[in-house]
């Protein structure tokens, strides 16, 4: 049976500043943690002016979550301490699973146009809290692209769309996150787990994003829906379309210890993290 989900809240994305002074729109953080289980932290980053992001992201460290990559222009290398380098661009994804302890860096380069993309951070379960940093590099080539006959484009980064494998794999969130675009006068439906946590969030155009409702909401805001309910609605206007990630995971219901980007259970091992890293025995592999 199809039980359709409704909005538990929408609201504005909000703009900031971030690493050594790159200036983005923070679209969830602190305060949305218990809502949005496993889900942290998502932001979204783009200008055409170098001077907004070219300071970047220099070193600094991770443990005990994962964050995602996802770029819609533009170039980004990264580094980090067990050796990996590289760069990413237009369509490319990184998961990077920090786990047991990762120090990295992610350098915005100048190029023709636009830089843009997205940066989530997903928490991991107290068992996987140190388990081996590890990376998953995902060319655009790589990411299925669905195309409906009513003109909706779905690509699928990570889990299932309609029988449709994303490149990322083995991720203990259970995760689906959807690149979706809709032309306008067109209603998109598609089916999600019951109980896990979804949202969506808009970055170009406007739509509605329940059944019945008469608001459009438009580019720049998240959308947080009820946990239940397994079907979920969009449909545009006759005159615009739209196009939003729509992201869905199995929530962990456990206590969060989250001091900037290190997240454990307890305040005890945040200390015990924090103190590794200043004397050196963070990096658990090398």
């Amino acid at each position: 049976m199809s039980i359709i989900r409704t909005i538990d809240r929408s609201q504005a994305s909000f703009p900031t500043m971030d690493g050594a002074g790159v200036k983005l729109r923070r679209v969830f953080s602190h305060q949305e943690t218990k809502l949005l289980d496993p889900f942290l932290l998502l932001d979204a980053f783009g200008s055409e002016n170098p001077e907004d992001y070219i300071a970047g992201f220099p070193w600094h460290p991770h443990r005990g979550i994962e964050t995602v990559t996802y770029m819609l222009e533009g170039l980004v290398k990264h580094e980090d301490s067990i050796g990996n380098s590289g760069i990413l661009g237009k369509g490319d994804i990184q998961w990077m699973t920090a786990g047991g302890g990762i120090v990295h860096q992610e350098m915005p380069q100048v190029s023709d146009g636009k830089l843009a993309g997205f940066q989530l951070w997903v928490n991991l379960p107290r068992a996987s809290k140190l388990i081996n940093p590890r990376y998953q590099d995902i060319v655009a080539s790589q990411v299925p692209e669905i195309t409906h006959d009513d003109g909706i484009i779905v690509r699928v980064l990570a889990g299932k769309y309609r029988g449709t494998e994303g490149p990322v794999k083995d991720i203990i969130a259970e995760p689906q996150y959807l690149d979706v675009e809709i032309p306008s006068g067109v209603t998109f439906t598609h089916t999600v787990s019951d109980g896990h946590t979804v949202f969506a969030y808009i970055f170009e155009g406007k739509g509605r994003f329940a059944p019945n409702s008469r608001v459009f909401i438009d580019k720049d805001n998240l959308v947080i829906y009820r946990r239940n309910g397994n079907t979920i609605q969009v449909n545009t206007s006759g005159d615009e379309g739209v196009r939003f990630l729509l992201i869905s995971g199995k929530p962990i219901d456990e206590p969060i210890a989250w001091a900037g980007p290190i997240f454990m259970n307890t305040q005890e091992e945040l200390r015990i993290s924090f103190d590794e890293y200043r004397n050196g025995t963070f990096l658990k592999n090398r």
